[in-house]
């Protein structure tokens, strides 16, 4: 028998509210830039795009890869913020937006992560690559590589910065809003990407973030600003208010200010239009019994513990709970048990699987015997 927890709402409708923007919403957000996309940072879910997949330099956004790379590397334990990064010859030479490191030069972990950050660093980008992989060739097979895993199959690196606009150094919005929604998953690196004015070297030499929205926008999160006169100007935005976080990716923009205006824009829309309605905080999942099994119930898990994104203005959300009583084990992990069927007054929202978290074996007869006997 099925456990009905809660009623759908009485009437639901059979159309799906659809989440991405329409014709008509699009033509209103006129952006000027010919390539953007708007991303949910939780769940992944894309709200506007606009030749998302178009591949294009991406000048110094290329940096949002590079960071996420050491932020991995932090986080993993190989490597810490007070480690220290000795500038290469090659480093040094770097070109473009820079904080001048000289040959031999020593810095921590800690203030290269800054002045990439904040001041899209070309030689700390590359005195960081050298010191993770030994060389910045070294670095850029990582990036590569760990671009394939997050599915960016419209990217290729030839470097770590984006200094150069190289035939075959290339990304899409599609997928620079991929890797800044891995990126921003290490929410450490805020106090990085947040930074409005700071300086190194003791105080000798100042910092001042080439993204203004840190300082302008409500909820600033970063992200990372690019140009070169191929690339145009680009922008990265990430911006959180009431546990919701967006992304704006912007391509290829004609000015700074209007890259910047098309980001706002975005985020406007977003935080005006959706809300992320949390499944962990709204659904209480009941434990499932287990026949013969090594447990005696489970706990089910849903596929989407992100939340799930809503488009406002549909009144409050129903959830129907629909799980049997019991399982016979074996049962697999990832096995689907059931389902959340979640709506609203303009219709159903999701229908997600409910499935069991781990492997549960048969129960062995001399367990049993031995239950039985304990029970006895």
């Amino acid at each position: 028998m099925k456990k009905i927890l809660t009623l759908l709402l009485s009437l639901v409708l059979l159309a799906t509210p659809a989440l991405a923007v329409t014709a008509a919403e699009a033509d209103a957000l006129a952006l000027t830039a010919p390539s953007a996309v708007l991303m949910e940072q939780s769940t992944g879910e894309v709200l506007y795009e606009k030749d998302a997949h178009a591949r294009m330099s991406p000048a110094s956004v290329t940096k949002v890869m590079t960071l996420l790379l050491i932020a991995e590397q932090i986080d993993s334990g190989a490597l810490a913020l007070t480690d220290t990064v000795i500038a290469s010859a090659n480093a040094a030479a770097m070109g473009g937006s820079q904080i001048w490191l000289e040959e031999g030069e020593s810095m921590t972990v800690d203030e290269m992560v800054k002045c990439i950050a904040v001041v899209s660093a070309n030689d700390c980008a590359v005195a960081m690559a050298e010191k993770l992989a030994g060389s910045e060739s070294a670095f850029v097979e990582r990036m590569n590589a760990r671009a394939a895993e997050l599915g960016m199959e419209d990217t290729h690196f030839l470097n770590c910065t984006g200094l150069t606009d190289d035939e075959g150094h290339y990304t899409s919005a599609y997928d620079i809003a991929l890797m800044s929604r891995e990126l921003l998953k290490h929410t450490w690196l805020r106090d990085y990407t947040t930074i409005w004015m700071d300086t190194v070297r003791d105080g000798r030499f100042g910092l001042t973030n080439t993204n203004r929205l840190v300082r302008t926008y409500e909820g600033a999160t970063g992200l990372k600003t690019g140009y070169t006169q191929q690339a145009m100007y680009c922008l990265s935005a990430a911006a959180e208010r009431d546990g919701v976080q967006y992304i704006a990716v912007i391509m290829h923009a004609p000015s700074s200010a209007e890259r910047f205006a098309d980001a706002e824009t975005l985020l406007n829309y977003a935080f005006a239009n959706y809300t992320l309605y949390s499944i962990a905080a709204n659904v209480v999942l009941p434990p499932v019994r287990v026949e013969l099994g090594e447990t005696e119930s489970l706990q089910p898990v849903c596929d989407g513990e992100a939340g799930l994104l809503v488009a406002k203005g549909g009144g409050e959300i129903a959830y129907e709970i629909t799980l049997p009583e019991s399982v016979s084990a074996p049962v697999a992990a990832g096995a689907q048990l059931g389902t959340l069927t979640l709506a609203d007054t303009r219709g159903v929202l999701a229908e997600l699987p409910l499935r069991a978290p781990e492997d549960i074996a048969r129960i062995t007869v001399p367990r049993l015997w031995r239950a039985l006997f304990r029970q006895l």
